[in-house]
């Protein structure tokens, strides 16, 4: 990490209720610093929800002036309009972001859920709980997008911290031999024909 201390802001996407987290960090500690939600539900207009998105979060971005932004990659689910329309979320959130000037790293739900829980199919509320006990505080159970969030922000902060985790669904042994040539010994441990 670059800085001695961060802010990270997490987004938890969605076009009803779309939660945040902020957390302050340095090399080893994590302090919660905020949490909540931007509550989209009295909005009808979807293109509306997007404004409001778009205008909340950099709201969020100039109040908490984060270092960097993480957001949650829309999972592939059977509905392909709901997809669509968390993908939209996401992208009016990730704007935000690039039109001020703050670095965007994705995480997939599940690699988030396993940075945070060590399971990739965890609950929100196992999530929550693991939240509530590494930050020390006490969420309520109906902000449950809102711990999303704030896990967003911790698996980032867990990827800047620690060179063996990796959240990047591209990353495989070819490129780490790629990145890491020296560290790699032709031969060892396979046979050699």
């Amino acid at each position: 990490m670059a800085a001695q201390q961060r802010i990270i802001l997490g987004i938890d996407p969605g076009t009803n209720i779309l939660g945040y987290g902020v957390i302050l960090v340095d090399k080893k500690s994590v302090q919660f610093v905020d949490m909540g939600v931007i509550d989209l539900r009295r909005e009808k207009d979807h293109f509306m929800k997007l404004s409001r998105i778009f205008e909340g979060v950099g709201a969020l971005m100039d109040r908490y002036c984060p270092d960097d932004l993480a957001v949650e990659a829309p999972f592939f689910g059977k509905n392909v309009q709901s997809m669509l329309k968390l993908g939209r979320a996401q992208g009016a959130a990730i704007a935000a972001g690039l039109h001020r000037q703050i670095p965007v790293f994705e995480y997939a739900p599940r690699k988030v859920k396993m940075a945070i829980t060590g399971r990739g199919d965890a609950s929100k509320e196992q999530v929550k709980l693991l939240m509530e006990k590494t930050l020390k505080v006490t969420l309520d159970n109906k902000f449950l997008d809102a711990s999303d969030a704030l896990a967003i922000a911790m698996c980032h902060f867990y990827q800047l911290t620690s060179p063996l985790i990796d959240t990047s669904a591209s990353r495989n042994w070819k490129s780490f031999v790629e990145a890491h040539p020296g560290r790699v010994q032709e031969g060892v441990g396979a046979d050699k024909k």
